[in-house]
This record gives C-alpha cells, structure tokens and sequence, in this order.
C-alpha cells in the first residue's frame, strides 16, 4: 500500500482548490495546476479566505493556516505539477473527451507507480483507466462540495483496479478525516444517482407550480432531515454541473427518471448556474469564482 506524500490536483476550480486545502491541511505537499494562472490566482485567494474564516471562528490558528498554505504549490506547467506525485486527481469540468484527454497526459507525465484519480460524479472511470497504461491504478475519488467540510468520500472501482490501489484510496480518505464508501464503476455511482433523481423530481415540482423553490426545499430539510433542499444543493453544485450529469445518466441508463426538466435547460441557457455567478433557483449575493 502506497503512502501518499504528494498529490497532484489538476483543476483550479471549486472542487480543485477545495481538495488541495483538505489535502495540505492532512499534511500533504500539494501541487495545483491549472491552464489559467489567473484561476490559479483565484484559487490560493479562496483557501486563503476559507483558512482566515476558520482563524476567525477560533477553529484553526494563524500558524496552521500559514502551514497549510505554504504545502499548497501553484504549478502552470502540466509535467512539472507531476514531479514525483505519488497520486495525481483531476477535478476539470464534466467532459468525458476533456477528461480522457486528460488521463492521457497524466498517464504520460505522472511517475509509473502513481495513481491516478478522478473527482467525476458520474462519467465512466473505467474509460478513463482504459486511456491509460496503468488500469490497476485508476479510481475515482468523488468528493464533495464544500470539500474541507463535507465528510464523505465516494471510492469507484472499475473491474481492473487492483485491491491496493483501493486500500491506498481508503487510508488516504481516513487522513484526510473523510468516511469512504466503495461503489461498482456504474453511471451516477451511488451518490450522484441518487441525488439527482431528487434533484429532477424537485424541479418538475417547481415548475409544475406544486411549491415554491423554498418551500420545497424546506419540505426535505425539516420533513427528512436533509442539511440542504435539493433546489438550493443543485446551486451550490452548478446547475450546468447537474445538467451534464443528467444528460449523461438519461443516454446511459434510458430513464426517463433523468430527463432534464425544461426549467433547468432553460436557467442554464441563461447562464444562471447556481451560486458561482449569483443566481441560480436563488439568487445569491456574492457571485464565486466557477
């Protein structure tokens, strides 16, 4: 079983940058690598701010703060990101040709005896692992969002992934003080499956007229203890996140369940994508970084 010493995040985005704080954070040297320096830029900004909340809140210490960022190592040249990695995750944008292109570099570019992970939420890994020379060392590593406080990490194994590199994944989720599930490579995983048939359901609701967006939510959070509704968790998520996930699940899996509503279409179509650009089925008052 590997011990993970360096890790590699590919992605500067929301879930990019929220892995790479978790991961300093467990005492981890983390380089992130993105192809735009101002998100790069953008990136360190934001764990700098979650950091400085968590020192405001008495949670954390300026010392610790100042330890984690300083484990955080902006790279924008791609092979140098994946000096000695002993695992490198990709957290880009959910397109399955932009993710096997990736995968292609990363087997490429990565050291032979690193893993090789995906933070999808739906795509097939085992498409991913097939782009690669090293099938036995691919998963998938889905983590949630926000990632320094979400507690679950969902394990995909494909066929070929070998037991060590599913037991490295399991004591690198431990360190970084997250509960691993292990799931069969299948579309939507567990998670996501799940959630979105929720989500959708929600949607149809709204635009149906059945309730407002609140109300709905409200009717989950206190009728079923759920810490968000799904209308507000799809903003959090990015309504064109789920839209792809969607599309995705419905071609895979011939249900009707996942056929996206037209109001979700139609808000994406927009541009109002959730909580990263102030409005989604809310609107919010600070537009984020995507």
């Amino acid at each position: 079983m590997n011990d993970i010493r360096r890790l590699a995040v590919i992605g500067a985005g929301t879930m990019g940058r929220g892995i790479a704080q978790t991961a300093a954070a467990a005492g981890i040297v983390v380089t992130l690598h993105d192809l735009s320096p101002d998100l790069l830029h953008s990136a360190l900004d934001a764990i700098r701010a979650s950091l400085d909340e968590a020192v405001a809140r008495r949670k954390s210490s300026p010392v610790f703060r100042d330890v984690v960022l300083d484990r955080i190592r902006p790279v924008a040249d791609f092979s140098a990101a994946l000096d000695a990695v002993d695992l490198a995750i990709e957290s880009v944008p959910e397109s399955l040709p932009l993710k096997l292109d990736i995968f292609r570099r990363l087997d490429a570019a990565a050291p032979p005896a690193a893993i090789l992970a995906t933070n999808t939420s739906a795509l097939p890994v085992a498409e991913l692992a097939a782009a690669t020379s090293r099938p036995d060392r691919v998963l998938g590593l889905h983590f949630f969002n926000p990632v320094p406080l979400m507690p679950l990490l969902e394990v995909v194994r494909t066929p070929s992934t070998s037991l060590a590199t599913v037991d490295t994944a399991l004591a690198l989720a431990h360190r970084l003080a997250k509960q691993p599930i292990v799931v069969r490579d299948s579309p939507g995983f567990a998670t996501s499956r799940l959630g979105l048939a929720i989500g959708l359901e929600a949607m149809r609701m709204l635009e149906q007229g059945v309730a407002s967006a609140e109300d709905i939510d409200r009717a989950m959070t206190l009728g079923y203890r759920h810490p968000v509704g799904p209308l507000r968790l799809t903003d959090l998520v990015g309504l064109d996140v789920r839209l792809a996930v969607a599309e995705h699940l419905h071609r895979t899996l011939a249900t009707d369940t996942f056929r996206p509503p037209e109001i979700l279409r139609r808000l994406v179509a927009e541009g109002k994508l959730g909580k990263k650009v102030g409005q989604g089925f809310y609107r919010w008052d600070e537009p984020q970084t995507p």
